[in-house]
């Protein structure tokens, strides 16, 4: 791939530059090592305005927190939130992506589109494929450009469309997902920092990816059959070989099993969907606290979901394995389980350095005296709660050029911004859509982003010239509009305090209301 100038070749030289995010957060460990003790030789302090309690910072040198690091080091990482959440999560939707079954869901999506609706419809298909992850990126996005292709359309904006939709819309879904439990499962210790019983809620911002879901879709839809096609120009498609037709027949033997297989995991969805729904509103239902407030009857529910997605995962794949031969009996199932696992290695890597950050944040007392005294400082300039949520959308937008992993950015970003925001009346939630949207589009601009070449590899498929400026400059109208897009939905929430999930706002009340004083 070659070096671009100006702004993209600046762009890909600094990001270049950049080191893996398990070293990045080794960096900042020392660094916190090292601020910790300077903050606590200067007696840096602030007042807990949930507690009254006044924090002062804490060396991580002392012998007590040494001993903690090293002695408690298993305990750290097993009690790191968002390790259990995706682990358990992905247990499930290993076991879906190796059988096939979110392959050969993505290809019914779109196989069979109605041409006058083909660009939707992937678009549609492709952001509610991210809880396939990687398989989104390695079929969906070249299976777009062959329905197009077939279509008569230029099959490059199929691609564009697809990896838009993917990519660009990375946190939209009309369901929570491992990206749900990852991200807040990183909000929930930032949380805690000022309110020990805060517990996060994986469903805490479903309406507002399901919003974007609807927002997105016809956004996409416009920027591809308006701005991205016309600019690529005709398609001459090529005229279809013996082999092809070949390939067709054996595609239409493979989709006959599929179909079978796509039925028995719909049944599998409606069996898992029907045991959580009885045991929400059936008779001394377990998922219900009987005893709790208005806002605490649906707290197991809610909790009970990361639960509820594995369990929905597995059933589907397992049923869809049965039914295609993947899954011949209970040994494949261990199999597939245990290689959704040891694909979780990276991350288990990254947890393991993420989860001492933010221990080693917490012992310190740093995150909570930064929050603090920043939510005093933004409390003084009279800087509105919607404008300081659209510059968190602008810098997670920013960071995300330089530095894709969005739980690596969020576990650095989260333990300040997310208690600052708290004692400015804003809850973790809302905190975490409003970095998610930002995160999310501007994926599909940046060469850093690991899937770029292969979709550049895609694109040169149909067109030998196409380079890396090309898929920029074809992607940048949808990461612009998506971002426009994002910055109105997140002023329209905090102005008009939408409900970002069941049980979750945009306000937050301390459980101590103590005013903090600018």
């Amino acid at each position: 791939m070659a070096m671009q100038s100006g702004v993209l070749g600046m762009i890909e030289k600094v990001g270049n530059r950049l080191p893996d995010p398990v070293v990045i957060f080794v960096w900042m460990i020392v660094a916190l090592f090292v601020g910790s003790m300077i903050a606590a030789g200067l007696g840096a302090s602030a007042v807990n305005p949930a507690t009254g309690e006044t924090l002062t910072a804490v060396s991580l040198a002392t012998s007590e927190n040494l001993r903690r690091l090293f002695v408690d080091m298993p305990r750290t990482l097993t009690s790191f939130a968002p390790l259990g959440f995706v682990l358990t999560v992905m247990l499930g939707a290993g076991v879906a992506e190796r059988t096939g079954l979110f392959s050969a869901a993505m290809r019914a999506s779109v196989s069979k589109a109605p041409k006058a609706l083909l660009t939707p419809i992937i678009i549609f298909t492709a952001i509610i494929s991210n809880h396939a992850a990687d398989a989104a990126y390695v079929v969906l996005v070249p299976l777009a450009g062959v329905v197009f292709a077939a279509a008569g359309r230029h099959p490059v904006a199929g691609i564009a469309a697809a990896f838009a939709g993917v990519s660009g819309g990375f946190s939209a879904n009309i369901f929570p997902g491992h990206l749900d439990a990852l991200l807040l499962g990183i909000t929930e210790p930032a949380a805690r920092l000022l309110d020990p019983t805060w517990t996060a809620n994986i469903a805490g911002n479903w309406w507002f990816i399901l919003a974007m879901t609807v927002v997105f879709t016809p956004l996409g839809w416009w920027v591809t059959d308006k701005i991205v096609e016309p600019r690529l120009g005709p398609w001459n498609p090529v005229a279809p070989t013996p082999e092809s037709a070949e390939t067709e027949a054996e595609a239409e033997a493979t989709g006959a099993r599929e179909r079978k297989g796509l039925i028995w995991a719909g049944l599998g969805a409606v069996l898992v969907i029907g045991l959580w729904a009885a045991m929400t509103i059936g008779p001394a239902a377990p998922f219900i606290n009987a005893e709790g407030g208005p806002g605490e009857r649906l707290t197991p529910f809610y909790s009970s979901l990361v639960a509820g997605f594995f369990m929905l995962f597995l059933v589907c794949g397992v049923a869809y394995g049965a039914a295609v031969g993947t899954v011949k009996n209970q040994g494949d199932v261990v199999r597939l389980t245990g290689q959704s696992m040891a694909e979780m290695g990276p991350y288990i890597v990254l947890a393991f350095v993420a989860a001492h950050f933010v221990a080693m944040f917490n012992w310190s007392n740093l995150g909570a005296i930064i929050a603090i005294h920043g939510a005093e400082g933004l409390r003084a300039s009279g800087m509105p709660t919607p404008l300081l949520l659209t510059s968190m959308v602008l810098l997670a937008a920013s960071i995300n050029i330089f530095i894709g992993s969005a739980s690596a950015k969020w576990a650095a970003l989260a333990p300040i911004l997310v208690p600052m925001l708290m004692l400015l009346g804003v809850s973790p939630e809302m905190s975490t859509a409003a970095y998610r949207m930002g995160d999310s589009t501007t994926n599909i601009v940046t060469p850093l982003m690991v899937y770029f070449p292969l979709i550049l590899g895609f694109a040169q498929r149909y067109q030998k010239d196409f380079r890396v400026g090309s898929l920029m400059a074809v992607m940048v109208p949808y990461s612009l509009t998506f971002l426009a897009a994002g910055l109105i939905m997140v002023l329209a929430w905090t102005s008009f305090d939408l409900p970002l999930g069941p049980g979750a706002s945009v306000d937050y009340v301390l459980p101590v209301q103590v005013q903090v004083q600018p």
